[in-house]
């Protein structure tokens, strides 16, 4: 069955507003934690100077993965192949019992190719296990000797900032997100603390050709109009979820078979481009590995998860135009095209030009951020 467009189904006025303690939080670590040293003869270094270390410098199964004063050991010699791996000692980095909650432990074991295997080195410094959308993480941000590594939630906080050998291609943006995030920063100066730079680039790996098609300058222009849509549908990354509460038991289609399974009242907007319904949970859902219709409130507790809702929308819904908004990028229709393909119905075609020219203008703003021409066809 085909999918009603999610974004035309929205409320489009939202009041503005930001914690101010989220940023002074921000502010303190700043100022307290500085980025890890650049990786060395295999060494991922991280909290407090210190490297990811196999226990004992054994390579038997179920070895314990902890954090260590750096040394130059084996124990603390990793490569990262390009088959998604993190290895040493002639064996792979995984995580206890196939777990994808907090808290769940990682080992070495022999490789297995398994999802628990995987990992993404992101351009945010982040070690992401795709799978459970969670990243590699010390355990109570702990600087003690033996402290085991776990995942945890990705916070972009520095118990989970890692500085990793060369990937050799594993990470599906080996040359980093075209956004850094000084920029993402200076994009959204009042966003809401949950939508994380951290968080978006673990997403990435959900779409690798998002941002990474083209040229240079066609990477750059399809950022710069995703982050100007989600801008514009967010208010500025300030909300996460959708404001008119009278709203929400109204995004529950019964007459779909598997019905709404978390309640008349769930499928409300979330995230980055607010997705909304039941039917939209269900196949966001599908299409990433992860239950959102039973558990519709992922998309406001994980931001990896809530960028991914938003990237599976911009990557593959034509919603009412005619084309998926990176298709409209990659293929230089322009960036009027994405917005017919977001919100058309209500916006285009002389319905509602003040809301086209706010998404425009952000547009034109990003791209000058990103030092690149916007290009023709801005409007829809």
């Amino acid at each position: 069955m085909s999918l009603i467009p999610l974004a035309r189904l929205l409320p489009r006025r939202r009041s503005l507003g930001r914690s101010a303690a989220a940023l002074a939080i921000a502010a303190v670590f700043t100022a307290l934690f500085t980025a890890p040293a650049q990786a060395a003869d295999g060494r991922i270094s991280g909290l407090g100077g210190k490297c990811v270390d196999v226990a004992g410098a054994s390579n038997a199964n179920g070895t314990p993965v902890q954090l260590y004063d750096c040394n130059g050991s084996n124990a603390q010699r990793w490569s990262l192949p390009g088959d998604g791996t993190v290895r040493a000692l002639g064996k792979c980095l995984d995580i206890v019992d196939r777990g994808t909650a907090d808290g769940s432990l990682v080992q070495l074991w022999d490789c297995a190719g398994t999802p628990n295997q995987q990992w993404v080195v992101s351009g945010a410094n982040d070690i992401v296990n795709p799978q459970a959308n969670k990243c590699l993480d010390v355990r109570d941000r702990s600087t003690a000797n033996g402290t085991r590594l776990q995942i945890w939630t990705c916070s972009g906080q520095s118990n989970q900032k890692w500085s990793a050998p060369g990937s050799g291609g594993g990470d599906p943006q080996p040359g980093g997100f075209v956004v850094s995030e000084s920029q993402f920063n200076q994009m959204f100066p009042g966003r809401n603390s949950f939508y994380t730079y951290s968080g978006l680039t673990a997403a990435l790996s959900a779409y690798p050709g998002f941002a990474n098609t083209g040229s240079d300058t066609v990477k750059k222009q399809e950022a710069a109009a995703f982050l100007a849509n989600v801008s514009h549908e967010t208010g500025g990354l300030v909300h996460v979820v959708e404001q008119n509460t009278a709203n929400y038991p109204h995004y529950c289609d019964w007459s779909q078979p598997y019905g709404c399974p978390a309640g008349q009242a769930a499928y409300y907007g979330r995230g980055p481009i607010q997705l909304s319904w039941n039917f939209n949970y269900k196949a966001a859902g599908d299409a990433l590995g992860i239950d959102l219709l039973g558990n519709p409130w992922q998309v406001e507790q994980n931001a990896a998860i809530a960028w991914k809702t938003g990237l599976w929308y911009w990557n593959t819904q034509n919603g009412p135009g005619t084309m998926t908004p990176h298709n409209a990028m990659v293929n230089q229709a322009g960036f009027g095209q994405t917005i017919r393909s977001i919100n058309g119905s209500l916006e285009c075609d002389g319905k509602n030009p003040a809301q086209v020219q706010s998404r425009v203008t952000k547009y034109q703003q990003f791209t000058q951020i990103l030092g690149v021409a916007p290009g023709g066809n801005l409007y829809c």
